[in-house]
């Protein structure tokens, strides 16, 4: 991006802007960083900041379809994105048609859009140049900005909205900004993250063609929250895109916007305005702050990448399966879950490798007792595997069926100890890093063990807790049920399993 056009200086370009109408369009239609600080030039007060240039650049290149913003409260991300940069795709290089600004609800739709009117209304140059303008609502009541002399439409719509079929004319939407559709509340659980994430998918993805350009902004709520969803996917190579966090301060202890906040002490006195240690963290610096009374805490978590062989000098001992049974099969109740397991020895001690995939649905008696001999012979590869049951209630006729079937199976006592208390036990093992988790194929699980008491469901989390109990209790001595799936063959098809 050319910070100065024909090598002009600021104060003389300004100058000429605004005497030459032309000039002034030739240049803020190449530029958004000059469109921004021409008409906007009331919203800077602070030099502006890096991070913000390359916001500016990355709106000017049109390689990525898909842009994710993750940045600190103040962080001028909503008038950049959410103000300027539409009004710019209008007037300027991208000749955008039909904008949609989407927000948690209408209201907060409506206002998006509002702040926009507003700017057009008072800002006599910029309105001057994008005149004639007027408000109208559509036949789906939505709000909408038409921008006449330009035959452009801007439209507010909600998350709870269908986007489907929308049209301006000949044109559907060609640009798409997301601003803060997720709230601290609607992100608490995973019910709630997956219900924005679909929507996003099934609804918002799809209203657009293969020019369409999708920009999402917002603070980071939670580890698994739509931002960081769209981060994975990227990382993954499921979704072409660009992803960027901007922390007040980073890591290394260097402040983003030195312009704004200059001295340590400006920013410890933003701190303390915002008063809340858990905000603070999790608004400003971009980190979640472990609640006090979370029982496993999110860096405790490990990853592998494949098993460990022979030439590591670590034994593999058996293979296990925790199975927690749930009676009904309505989307309500609980799931029918299994988690399984290949525990090895190393240095005296257990090292414990999650499998992917487990089960987690609602099954029968039936279903629930073929699942788990299915799985048991799965997780062996053929050999029968131990499982290990919560004995309690009907769930004692299960593992008499199991035992009768000649399935190596125990009861697990849960001594009067809640879900809590029994997941309490096993957080030593997964501190220490003695438990390791697949990279991909435990989400839920994962989400289920940092997030307990919080999520709807936790049925995962407790045949997790039953599967280490067991591995607790039976140590790595004994070389009960072992089974060796020798070779990177093996090892692939234990990843690539779908119970």
């Amino acid at each position: 991006m050319k910070k100065y056009p024909n090598k002009i200086g600021a104060d003389e370009l300004r100058k000429k802007m605004l005497k030459d109408r032309v000039f002034r369009k030739q240049t803020v239609r190449a530029s958004h960083y000059w469109f921004f600080h021409f008409y906007f030039s009331h919203y800077v007060k602070y030099i502006t900041a890096p991070f913000q240039k390359e916001m500016f650049s990355m709106t000017e290149n049109t390689e990525h379809k898909t842009i994710v913003i993750t940045a600190f409260r103040g962080s001028a991300k909503s008038t950049i994105m959410n103000l300027s940069y539409v009004l710019w795709s209008i007037l300027g290089t991208p000749q955008k048609k039909f904008i949609i600004l989407v927000g948690q609800t209408q209201a907060q739709a409506r206002q998006h859009l509002k702040n926009i009117k507003d700017e057009l209304e008072s800002n006599k140059i910029l309105k001057a140049d994008l005149w004639p303008f007027h408000e109208e609502d559509d036949e789906w009541r939505n709000s909408c900005l038409v921008i006449s002399s330009y035959n452009a439409k801007i439209m507010a719509v909600s998350i709870d909205q269908s986007v489907r079929g929308l049209r301006h004319g000949p044109h559907r939407p060609d640009l798409i900004i997301c601003d803060d559709i997720e709230d601290l509340q609607s992100a608490k659980t995973k019910d709630g993250r997956d219900k924005t994430y679909e929507w996003v998918k099934s609804e918002l993805m799809s209203a657009g063609d293969t020019t369409t350009r999708t920009v999402f902004i917002g603070n980071l709520l939670h580890e698994d929250c739509l931002l960081k969803r769209l981060q994975k996917e990227f990382l993954s190579g499921g979704l072409r895109g660009i992803y960027r966090e901007y922390p007040l301060v980073t890591e290394d202890g260097v402040c983003l916007w030195p312009g704004k906040y200059p001295t340590e002490e400006a920013i410890e006195a933003e701190r303390q305005r915002i008063g809340s240690d858990s905000a603070w963290y999790r608004e400003y610096l971009l980190r979640i702050l472990a609640d006090v009374d979370r029982v496993i805490h999110s860096g405790w978590i490990r990853y592998y990448d494949e098993f460990p062989t022979e030439d590591d000098e670590i034994d593999f001992r058996y293979a296990a399966t925790g199975i927690d049974l749930a009676i009904s099969q309505s989307e309500s109740a609980d799931f029918t879950t299994m988690v399984s397991a290949k525990v090895y020895r190393e240095d005296g001690r257990a090292l414990i490798y999650i499998l992917p995939n487990p089960v987690n649905e609602h099954l029968t008696s039936l279903e629930t007792l073929d699942r788990a001999k299915e799985v048991s012979v799965a997780v062996g590869g053929g050999e029968r595997t131990q499982l290990c049951v919560e004995e309690v209630g009907y769930q004692g006729m299960m593992i008499e069926m199991l035992d009768k079937d000649g399935y190596d199976v125990k009861g697990m006592k849960v001594k009067n100890q809640d879900k809590r208390a029994r997941l309490a036990l096993t957080s030593h093992l997964l501190q220490s890093g003695r438990v390791l988790f697949p990279r991909y194929g435990c989400e839920d699980l994962i989400n289920q063990l940092v997030n307990f008491g919080i999520e709807t469901h936790d049925d995962l989390a407790d045949a997790f807790a039953i599967l280490l109990a067991y591995v607790m209790e039976e140590g790595v001595g004994s070389s009960m049920g072992m089974i060796w799936i020798g070779g990177n063959e093996g090892r692939r098809n234990i990843l690539d399993m779908q119970f």
